[in-house]
Formats: structure tokens, sequence, C-alpha cells
């Protein structure tokens, strides 16, 4: 299978080979034509919160040196969760220096809402990480997930932000809670800022397989993408820190490659 242009923006997230050392993710990224990595950010990964200063400096040479980027870290905090806003706030602002350290321009932020006063929860906490996001040169991108997993549904949480504050299109969610991909890049315009492409069963089998494979209407998402001009980058999530036994990433980059090269006015 061919690969895509080393010029496209296209990266895979760590998640795919959890517990793995950046050597083999560098080797990997390479391998496949990717031109970025987007690291998880987990206390059992080499990329956590409480990484020391050295080993930051350390990893970030090493990724330059390899000619790739990050274009994202993916973190785990809930922009609308019920925790204490001080555990909240805490979170996502040692999540911002660590991004400013490895030279990532993005982080990802969960909704993780209840549906009982996020809206004012995300805003309050947006509104409070927005200048020390904007003296990192990092930017908050909520994802379309867990309590808000639609355009429309993320949309509501960041347009306050619009230009400040982005979204990640996660392929999975919005589609599998009845949001179509033309209403989904609707909802989005002018938030979008990253996009992660996967597959699965079904929308209530959400296991990962193999893009072009499942139900997931991949065709329909580039299509859409390209048809918006979309040049951000795009990101295959293989979630199998939480699905141990799909295949191994190696064996599912080929096929996000393809796609990324079928829609490549899209990706790159």
């Amino acid at each position: 299978m061919s690969t895509p242009e080393r010029a496209k923006r296209w990266a895979f997230s760590t998640l795919g080979a959890p517990g793995r050392p950046l050597h083999e993710h560098l080797a990997r990224a390479l391998r496949h034509g990717c031109t970025g990595l987007e690291l998880r950010v987990h206390q059992d990964e080499f990329v956590h919160l409480d990484l020391p200063v050295g080993e930051r400096r350390s990893i970030r040479a090493r990724i330059a040196d390899a000619d790739l980027a990050v274009p994202c870290l993916a973190g785990y905090a809930g922009i609308c969760a019920p925790t204490p806003d001080p555990v909240v706030l805490s979170m996502i602002s040692r999540l911002l220096e660590l991004a400013h350290d490895l030279g990532a321009p993005a982080v990802r932020i969960f909704p993780g809402g209840t549906g009982e006063g996020d809206a004012e929860r995300a805003g309050h906490r947006l509104a409070v990480l927005l200048p020390e996001a904007t003296a990192r040169g990092v930017t908050m991108l909520v994802e379309t997930h867990d309590s808000h997993p639609t355009g429309a549904a993320v949309a509501s949480l960041v347009r306050p932000f619009a230009g400040a504050v982005g979204v990640i299109w996660d392929a999975l969610h919005p589609w599998r809670h009845g949001e179509q991909p033309a209403d989904t890049a609707e909802a989005l315009a002018g938030l979008l800022r990253y996009v992660q492409i996967k597959d699965a069963a079904s929308a209530a089998d959400t296991t990962p397989v193999p893009l072009g494979t499942g139900s997931v209407p991949l065709t329909a998402i580039g299509t859409t993408l390209r048809e918006h001009e979309w040049r951000g980058w795009v990101s295959l999530e293989w979630e199998k820190a939480w699905y141990p036994d799909v295949a191994p990433l190696d064996d599912v980059l080929p096929a996000a490659a393809e796609w990324v090269n079928r829609f490549g006015s899209a990706a790159g």
C-alpha cells in the first residue's frame, strides 16, 4: 500500500500502542509516512503530567530530530466535570505547561459533564484558563465525546470562545449519536481544529476495526472535510489501550494511510 506524502498533516495517537517507548513510535511514524505523533498523557505512558523537565527536553528534541511534529497532547480532564474547580483547573494548567514544554500547539480536553450545570462549569473554567493557554501558545480543544458527543453539543460549550478554543471531531461519536457528517461540519464551522479518524463494528459495538471495514461513515466524513477545505491535522486513534485484543497498530496504519491519500486535499 502507498503511504501519504510527508507534506500532509497526519498522525497517530500513542494510545494505539500503550506503554511502548518513544523510539518505537518514532520508527513507526516514519515507516508509515506520518508527519506527527499525538501523545497520550497518562501515568502509564512515557509522557505524563509529572514528567521531569529534563525528560521533556529530551523527548521534544528526539521528536524534532525525527522531523516529526506533536500536533496535540491527549489529556483526560473534563471541562464540565462535577469535580471541584481547583482540581480540574490544576490538571489542565499542568497539561498546558507540558504542551508548551513539548512544543505541542494544542491539548485535548473531554467534556466529562453530567447534564446539569455543564455549560456554566465549562464557561467559567475556559475563561479562567484562557489567559494561560494564550500566554503558552497552546490551544485548548474540546472533543466530541462522553456527555457532549455531537458537534452541536460541543459547539454549545466552545462557541463563546470561538477563535480561542477549538474542537476535536472524533469520527465515531457524533455519528453513533445520530449526527450526520455534514451536520457535524456545519455545527463546527469556525471551531474545528483537529480530526480523529477511527472505525467500529457498529454504533452499538464500538470495538475498533481497521478503517473501511466497519460502519463509521468515513467516506462521507472525508468528502465533507474536503468540501469544507479542511487543512488541519488528521490523527488515527486506535484504542488498543481500552481494547487490548484488537490488532497491533502497525497492522491498521496502512488503511489510515489510504484514507489520507484518498482525501489528501482534506488532510493536507
